[in-house]
């Protein structure tokens, strides 16, 4: 097979797998037999592809092959199968369906709203979604959330089995159902975003394919339903995106934020994030999300260091902590509190958390009037990341 060829079909799987698998669900409706027909459809790909060059539309014709390659598989089904009349009827309705790639934009967003339906259990959400939308394998997933590959695996099992036994549509929710739904479709599109920005497995430290697929859901959304929180978390995506660049050493060195060379950063991207901040906080309806991201705003339009304004994220942090308590905010709001009125006025509330026994800190200084902390108790390193505590 001619070295292009190969590397096309290479690119393809990588960049348009997920999409080609999210249309086959929805015209299959049948996970299994959706990853069967995909991996069915990139295998004919590597024959054909050589012998007849690549077609203009791959994933149209990824996702056609894989639709006819279903279509083999329950015909043999039902030759045997004790339950032939209902796979003679669903084979009919496959052969009659009419698709058009036009409707595919959309087929991402209706897989994530069905692996975060409220009839799964909510362990399972996570993992489901990484698995279907992200291509992370069984692996991966244990590794990110410190579990044992068998135990992710039986979760996604029982998953999928849920979803079919149950019926579970493969639809996005109507309007009057959409807001009850949201807030665990934000979950999980901000955990697909934190497993790209700061990856947990793997020798690279991004995976910039899942930041961007992030991304894209987050506009998907936002233009599904412009809601505060939506726009406060493809604002807070935006803002750590646009450092990527400035995050790590030609060697693959993580650089902290106060050491980034912000000439790096993208401006195009700042600029929309934090006209988004300035539209969600405009409503007054704002949640957590909208917090973070005018926190990473103040970051982003300072021009160093020394020329934040501390005093507005302080602040911030104390509306954010209304809203969500949490010990590790409180130490963010201390690390600020060290920039706004000295080292001694941060290490006085980081003592102050300690005592009350909420977590603890094996190892901590001061260092160019920064606190540093060693290692957590009680919080991953998701949940870490989730608290809006970046690099």
């Amino acid at each position: 097979m001619p070295v292009t060829a190969q590397a096309r079909v290479e690119q393809v799987y990588r960049e348009e797998s997920r999409r080609i698998l999210a249309t086959l669900i929805r015209l299959l409706g049948d996970f299994d037999l959706a990853e069967e027909a995909l991996h069915e459809a990139f295998f004919v790909a590597v024959e054909r592809w050589q012998q007849d060059g690549v077609p203009d539309n791959p994933r149209t014709w990824l996702v056609s092959t894989g639709r006819f390659k279903a279509i083999d598989v329950l015909r043999r089904r039902a030759r045997f199968a004790a339950s032939r009349p209902l796979l003679i009827a669903q084979l009919e309705a496959l052969e009659q369906a009419d698709w058009s790639d036009e409707d595919v934009e959309d087929d991402r967003l209706r897989l994530i709203f069905t692996c975060c339906h409220p009839a799964l259990a909510a362990d399972a959400q996570v993992p489901l979604t990484l698995r279907e939308v992200c291509d992370l394998t069984t692996e991966e997933i244990a590794r990110a959330f410190l579990s044992a590959p068998a135990t992710i695996a039986q979760r996604i099992v029982r998953a999928k089995a849920k979803i079919r036994d149950a019926k579970i549509p493969y639809q996005v929710p109507s309007l009057a159902e959409l807001p009850e739904r949201l807030d665990s479709v934000l979950r999980v599109i901000y955990l697909v975003f934190n497993e790209g920005y700061s990856a947990s497995i793997g020798a690279l430290v991004t995976r910039e394919e899942l930041t961007r697929e992030a991304i894209r859901l987050g506009r998907l959304l936002m233009e599904l339903l412009p809601e505060p929180e939506v726009m406060g978390l493809l604002a807070l995506m935006l803002l750590h995106e646009s450092r990527r660049v400035a995050r790590t050493s030609t060697n693959g060195e993580l650089i902290l934020l106060d050491e980034q060379d912000r000439r790096l950063w993208d401006r195009e991207m700042i600029a929309e994030g934090c006209a988004l901040v300035k539209r969600a906080l405009a409503t007054r309806r704002f949640g957590p999300y909208c917090l973070q991201a005018a926190i990473a705003a103040v970051h982003a339009e300072a021009p160093s260091v020394d020329e934040t304004d501390w005093a507005q994220i302080v602040g911030l942090y104390d509306v954010l902590l209304q809203a969500v308590p949490s010990p590790v905010i409180e130490l963010n709001r201390a690390a600020a509190m060290s920039k706004r009125d000295g080292p001694l006025a941060g290490l006085t509330l980081v003592e102050a958390i300690l005592d009350r026994g909420t977590c603890w800190i094996t190892t901590w200084r001061i260092r160019r009037g920064r606190i540093f902390v060693g290692s957590w108790e009680g919080w991953s390193k998701r949940e870490l990341r989730m608290s809006g505590r970046w690099n």
